[in-house]
């Protein structure tokens, strides 16, 4: 039980230093606010759209309102022109909008700092509700997205269908400490040598600690 603590452990901190440098998803690099209002909409934001394009809109959005009060007093086609062009900005500019009212009124203008009540908010899931957690306030939380379902699997850490299962077990194995920046950090791994189609194996820092489940074809 020990030797596979010390080789999961041995795993994260090989990635951990394989993606030192690499781009940071655009979330993350917004988190640097240490914002809570930020990361969530920035969440939003980036839902089918590149990390790029979310940390330009990002900018643009917050440099004109950046607290929801400031907000809900934009025009949607205000919003919709400052977040164009990430992927549905038109019903995107409706969950911001929504999203921010809610906070004032229900929330007393503070984000909630809980699993529950985010995930009563407007296009928040358990992946954003997590990353605001994590990113936003610093609460020990693992986000579990297509890179961390997909790479977790593929170590063999753990054999899970869904991401919500993908993220019970992680917690059960990872030490917390690790647990707000592994999203940062698989993301990055995924991106650039972890990819779905045709890895990067022979260049990836834990390829004799990977049981590549699944992979029929690498290089």
């Amino acid at each position: 039980m020990q030797q596979d603590m010390d080789k999961l452990t041995r795993t994260i901190r090989l990635i951990e230093k394989q993606v030192q440098g690499f781009d940071l998803a655009g979330v993350t690099e917004v988190s640097k606010k240490h914002d809570p209002y930020r990361v969530l909409i920035s969440c939003i934001l980036s839902l089918r759209t590149k990390d790029e394009v979310t940390a330009e809109a990002s900018k643009r959005l917050f440099k004109v309102a950046h607290t929801p009060s400031k907000m809900v007093k934009l025009p949607e086609s205000t919003i919709q022109r400052l977040i164009y062009p990430v992927g549905f900005y038109r019903n995107k500019a409706k969950v911001i909008v929504d999203v921010s009212r809610r906070i004032i009124e229900d929330f007393g203008g503070r984000v909630p700092a809980t699993q529950e009540d985010l995930l009563t908010l407007r296009g928040v899931g358990l992946k954003t509700a997590n990353l605001v957690l994590g990113l936003g306030y610093n609460i020990a939380s693992i986000c579990v997205d297509t890179h961390v379902h997909k790479i977790s699997n593929r170590l063999g850490w753990c054999a899970t269908p869904t991401p919500e299962q993908t993220e019970k077990r992680l917690q059960k194995l990872v030490p917390e400490k690790y647990w707000i920046r592994l999203n940062t950090f698989l993301v990055a791994f995924g991106q650039r040598i972890c990819t779905s189609i045709s890895p990067r194996c022979s260049a990836c820092y834990v390829t004799s600690l990977c049981k590549k489940v699944g992979l029929k074809r690498y290089r």
